[in-house]
C-alpha cells in the first residue's frame, strides 16, 4: 500500500497524531508556537512562569491575585448638535456653571452618529442640571438626553490606560476588560497577580492627572498660581532615577509645541532671573517670595523646586527649545517611580465607582492548593473513567484506544489554551473534567453501536453502524453547544471560562476525536 492510499485510508488518525504533537510543542517547548506579545493582555500569566515546566498561564484562581469591578463614574447626555467651534464653549460653561474641573468635563463628536456627546465625570450632578446647563450654552437638550454612565470611547480610553499603567508599574500578567451587566451597567475588570485588593485598588484609585504650576509672588506680597505644562505636553518621560544632585527624580522632555510658550513663561515670571534657586515653598516668612514649579498629581502637589542655574541660563537665552529636556524632583523612589508611571500611561479619562465595586481575591499560597488540587481531581477522573471503561467491555481492544483518544482531546485543548496563553482558572479545570466525561460518553455510544448487534466483519458493516452513532454524537455536541453559547458570550464571570472549554472540547471531539477513535476501532475489529 502506497503512502497515498494510507494517508487517503488513515488521515483522521493522522490528524489527530498531529494535533497531539502542535498541542505538545505549545505546551512544553520554551516560548510556545506565538511570541509573548502576540495576545498582549489577552492572559493572566504568572509572574514566574518561566519557571513552570509548561507554558500555560494560570488566573486568579490557579496563581492568586485580584480582580476588581468597577463601573466608571460619569454621566452622559447624547444626540447633541453642537457646532463644531463651539465644542470648546460648551465644555467652558459646564465648568463654569456646575464648579466641576476641566479634566471632569468631555464635549466629543461622534463620527458614526453625526452628533455630539458630553460627559461629566463626577456623580453629584443631577440629570435635570446637566440639562439645563446645556440648554443655557446653547444647546437643544431635555433631561431625556441625559443617562447614567460614559460612552465606549471613554471606557475604551480607561482600558487602555490601566493597561499602560499595570505594565509600567511592572505588574507581569495583569489584564484589563470591559464586561456589562444584565442592567446594561458596564464594568471595568482589572486582574492582577500576587497584589492584595487595597493595592489595586489604591493603583486604580490615582487618576494620574499630572500639571506642573508656577507658583511666583504677584507683585503685592502675596503669590500667584499658573499653569505652565500639562500632561499631553510632554514628550518623552524616562524612568524614575536617582542622583546627589537632583535626588529623586523622572527625567523628561517637552513637545515641540510646548515648549516655547514653556520657556517664554519661565522669563516672564522671573523663574530665570531673581526667581532662580529661590524656593521655600510652605515655609513661614517666604510668602510674597518663592519661585518654586509645583508638581501636581490629581490636585495635590508633590513636590516643589526651585529652578536651578544650569536650566535658567538656557532659557534666559532662549536656546534651551532646541532641547527642552528637565528633570521633576520627587520625594521619595516611590513617588518618583509613581510620577513617571502616571506621564507615561497618562490619566484616566473618568475615575472608577470603588463604592459598587466587586472584587474578587485569592491568596497565592491558596491558589497553589487548587493548582495541587485540580491536577490529582484530574488524574482522578481519567483513572475513574478509565476503570469503568474496561469493566464495561473487557476488551482492550475496545477500551484502550477510548481512554487514549479521550486524553489526547484533552491534551489538544490544553495546548491550544498554552498557545494563546488563555488563563486557566478553576472554571476551566472544571470544564476539561466535563469534555472527559462526554468524550468518553461519546465514545461508548460509538462503540456499543458497531459491537450490539454482533460480530463486525466487514468495512461496510462497520460504517453503517458508526454512521448511525455519529448522528447520534452530532445531535448531543449540536444541543450542548447551543445550551453552553449562552454562557460563552455573556459576561457572567467563570461560567464563562466553563463554557468555553465545554464548546472547544466538543467541537474538537466531533471533527477530530471521535472520528479518528472510529478508524482506530474499524482496524482493531475488522482488520481493514
Amino acid at each position: 500500500m502506497g503512502l497515498r492510499s494510507v494517508v487517503g485510508a488513515h488521515w483522521r488518525v493522522i490528524l489527530l497524531v498531529i494535533l497531539v504533537g502542535v498541542a505538545l510543542v505549545a505546551l512544553f517547548v520554551p516560548g510556545g508556537l506565538l511570541p509573548q506579545d502576540e495576545f498582549a493582555g489577552g492572559g493572566n500569566e504568572s509572574a514566574d512562569a518561566g519557571a513552570t515546566p509548561t507554558n500555560l498561564a494560570y488566573g486568579l484562581g490557579l496563581d492568586g491575585g485580584t480582580r476588581i469591578s468597577a463601573p466608571v463614574v460619569g454621566t452622559t447626555a447624547e444626540g447633541l448638535e453642537i457646532e463644531p467651534d463651539r465644542a470648546g464653549e460648551v465644555e467652558a460653561t459646564l465648568e463654569d456653571e456646575l464648579g466641576v474641573d476641566s479634566a471632569n468635563v468631555s464635549v466629543q463628536f461622534h463620527q458614526e452618529s453625526g452628533f455630539h456627546t458630553a460627559e461629566l465625570f463626577v456623580d453629584d450632578v443631577s440629570h435635570e442640571e446637566f440639562a439645563a446647563t446645556l440648554q443655557a450654552a446653547g444647546v437643544d437638550a431635555t433631561e431625556g438626553d441625559v443617562r447614567d454612565g460614559v460612552t465606549q470611547s471613554t471606557r475604551d480610553s480607561i482600558i487602555r490606560t490601566i493597561e499602560t499603567k499595570i505594565n509600567e508599574a511592572g505588574l507581569s500578567g495583569g489584564r484589563v476588560s470591559q464586561s456589562s451587566a444584565p442592567n446594561g451597567q458596564y464594568y471595568i475588570v482589572t486582574e492582577v497577580p500576587d497584589r492584595t485588593p487595597a493595592e489595586l485598588r489604591t493603583l486604580l484609585s490615582d487618576r494620574g492627572i499630572v500639571e506642573v504650576r508656577a507658583h511666583y509672588p504677584d507683585g503685592e506680597g502675596g503669590q500667584t498660581n499658573e499653569t505652565v505644562l500639562e500632561q499631553g505636553d510632554f514628550a518623552g518621560v524616562d524612568p524614575a532615577a536617582y542622583n546627589e544632585q537632583n535626588g529623586h527624580h523622572v527625567p523628561v522632555s517637552v513637545s515641540e509645541e510646548a515648549a516655547p510658550e514653556f520657556q517664554a513663561a519661565m522669563n516672564e515670571y522671573g523663574f530665570t532671573g531673581p526667581g532662580v534657586g529661590q524656593c521655600g515653598f510652605g515655609e513661614p516668612g517666604t510668602e510674597g517670595q518663592n519661585y518654586c514649579l509645583l508638581t501636581i498629581v490629581d490636585g495635590e502637589v508633590v513636590d516643589a523646586h526651585s529652578m536651578g542655574p544650569d536650566l535658567a541660563g538656557p532659557m534666559r537665552t532662549g536656546e534651551w527649545v532646541e532641547d527642552p529636556q528637565f528633570v521633576m524632583a520627587a520625594p521619595s523612589q516611590a513617588e518618583a517611580q509613581a510620577l513617571s508611571v502616571n506621564l507615561r500611561a497618562g490619566s484616566l479619562r473618568a475615575p472608577l465607582d470603588f463604592e459598587n465595586d466587586r472584587t474578587f481575591s485569592v491568596e497565592p499560597a491558596l491558589a497553589d492548593q487548587f493548582k495541587l488540587f485540580s491536577l490529582v481531581t484530574g488524574v482522578l477522573s481519567v483513572l475513574t473513567v478509565s476503570g469503568v471503561v474496561y469493566l464495561r467491555y473487557a476488551d482492550r481492544r475496545v477500551a484502550g484506544p477510548m481512554v487514549v483518544t479521550a486524553l489526547a482531546e484533552v491534551v489538544i485543548l490544553l495546548g491550544f489554551a498554552a498557545a494563546i496563553r488563555m488563563p486557566l482558572d478553576l472554571s476551566h479545570v472544571a470544564g476539561f473534567i466535563a469534555v472527559v466525561g462526554t468524550g468518553v460518553d461519546d465514545l461508548i455510544i460509538i462503540a456499543d453501536e458497531v459491537m450490539e448487534e454482533g460480530d463486525v466483519n466487514s468495512r461496510r458493516v462497520f460504517a453503517s453502524r458508526f454512521r448511525k452513532a455519529f448522528w447520534v454524537i452530532g445531535a448531543a455536541a449540536a444541543t450542548t453547544i447551543i445550551a453552553m453559547a449562552p454562557l460563552a458570550v455573556l459576561s457572567l464571570g467563570d461560567l464563562r471560562g466553563f463554557a468555553i472549554i465545554t464548546i472547544l472540547g466538543v467541537l474538537i471531539g466531533v471533527f477530530v476525536t471521535r472520528p479518528a477513535y472510529g478508524d482506530i476501532l474499524r482496524y482493531l475489529l475488522t482488520g481493514e
